[in-house]
């Protein structure tokens, strides 16, 4: 994760987000993570052919654990994620 987002964003307010700060395509192949200032909760946006499905996700008693990038956004594509 890259940066902080506002959580109050739904589907298309990331959608924008995506295309708009990331100049990237949010209708391709591809999962978007977002989480907001608090590390507690975390969106992900993804397009399934169809339509939009989001997962919003907040955790009882922890935090996200993640290392400050200095990039707009990191590409993870063809590598595997424990847990995930």
């Amino acid at each position: 994760m890259c940066g902080k987002t506002d959580m109050r964003k739904g589907i298309d307010g990331l959608a924008t987000l995506i295309q708009d700060s990331f100049e990237l395509d949010p209708y391709g192949d591809s999962i978007f993570l977002f989480s907001g200032w608090s590390k507690d909760r975390y969106k992900c946006l993804y397009f399934d052919g169809d339509g939009f499905a989001m997962l919003y996700k907040r955790l009882d008693g922890g935090k996200l654990q993640y290392q400050k990038m200095k990039m707009k956004y990191v590409n993870f594509r063809n590598r595997r994620f424990a847990g995930c």
